[in-house]
């Protein structure tokens, strides 16, 4: 199991001290968060793509290249690429250097982009989503896997003979996972194309992720990848913790009640619906152990959410060293009584290891 945290760079106001962190204070802020979450022995780092205010990371892989040369073992990723107002030759070309500069501790996870506005500004349309996720994410797994590429598409000029640089490395393009949160045909593609299948469950009740993820587990079979309990799935939680619950509720819920979060269900209903959760240590350990019955059964990465909405950046530091805490706890019991034949999450190491092997017995580059 891989244990990490994500974000999305959000510049919130602190409603307890009516503090606003500068863009210069919460960009730095973000590389101490993943310099820690390797300190304290996370497995993954990832942050997302915004190109609106009130976010800041609008270039991920400058962010991440960043922090690749800081750390030395924690997987860095993307908690959003936007496969939709990317061109996907510029993913393609940007990832590998990533790749490349991170010695391979790089993946990314595709995800549309909600925001309508944020479309023209690259020249597209909202309405056109999933079919510009459909057809670009095609496309980039070809540049990845094939070395001169031809194409033509509905909505890029048509390539001819084209190289994307660098090459992968190892000839190993990064691993991907789909994101969504309500679309079957995310699920779909992750499913056809044999890759992770992310579910953000922060504003989702159980029943809604369990279907989710349950197409995307049926389609993986569907598809010749493995058997159902095989597919690849991570999983999201936002946590407030402190060394009993009564102090995680009080101090969490002020940042709740001001955020995207408030206006809607009290905090005490949105924790019992959701995957947001304010407690104890113990608290936070017996409830992702129970999310199992959300990703119907084993699944491979949890991500959680401990910055962002204004929480201070002291506090965050707080919370990244809990969860450093209890993550080997959290590993332990979601390792116990999981079936031999379900992987791991796949890593460049694996990857690689994998393509060998294909190689080694002429199926050749997949």
């Amino acid at each position: 199991m891989q244990i990490g945290i994500f974000g999305v760079g959000d510049v919130a106001r602190d409603p307890v001290s009516g503090r606003t962190p500068t863009e210069h204070e919460r960009i730095k802020a973000v590389v101490d968060y993943a310099k820690l979450a390797e300190d304290v022995g996370l497995d993954v780092f990832a942050m997302g793509e915004h190109h609106n205010p009130p976010f800041v990371p609008s270039s991920p892989t400058t962010l991440l290249g960043h922090i690749a040369a800081r750390t030395q073992r924690i997987l860095l990723s993307t908690s959003t690429t936007l496969i939709t107002t990317n061109d996907p030759v510029k993913i393609a070309e940007d990832y590998a250097m990533l790749q490349h500069l991170a010695d391979g501790r790089v993946d990314l996870m595709m995800g549309r982009g909600n925001t309508g506005p944020v479309y023209p500004w690259f020249g597209k349309d909202i309405r056109d989503g999933i079919a510009l996720a459909v057809e670009n994410y095609a496309l980039l797994r070809r540049l990845w896997r094939e070395d001169v590429v031809d194409w033509e598409g509905k909505f890029r000029t048509p390539l001819q003979g084209f190289t994307a640089t660098p090459r992968p490395l190892d000839g190993v393009p990064p691993f991907v996972w789909h994101a969504s949160i309500r679309s079957p045909e995310i699920a779909e593609q992750a499913a056809y194309y044999g890759d992770g299948f992310f579910h953000n469950n922060l504003f989702w009740p159980k029943e809604h992720v369990r279907r989710l993820v349950e197409l995307y587990r049926r389609r993986f079979e569907h598809y010749g990848h493995g058997r159902a309990d095989q597919g690849i799935v991570g999983l999201a939680a936002h946590i407030f913790i402190r060394p009993n619950s009564q102090d995680a509720v009080r101090e969490f819920r002020p940042y709740f009640d001001n955020s995207l979060y408030g206006g809607g269900p009290s905090l005490e209903e949105t924790m019992q619906q959701t995957a947001v959760i304010a407690g104890s240590p113990q608290e936070v350990i017996e409830r992702v152990l129970g999310y199992r019955e959300h990703a119907a059964g084993d699944y491979q990465r949890q991500l959680f959410v401990v910055d962002g909405i204004g929480v201070p950046h002291r506090t965050v530091l707080e919370q990244i060293e809990l969860l450093g805490e209890i993550a080997p706890v959290l590993r332990k019991e979601l390792a116990r009584d999981r079936p031999a034949h379900v992987p791991d999450a796949p890593t460049h190491a694996s990857l690689s290891a994998a393509a060998q092997e294909r190689t080694a017995s002429g199926e050749g580059r997949r």
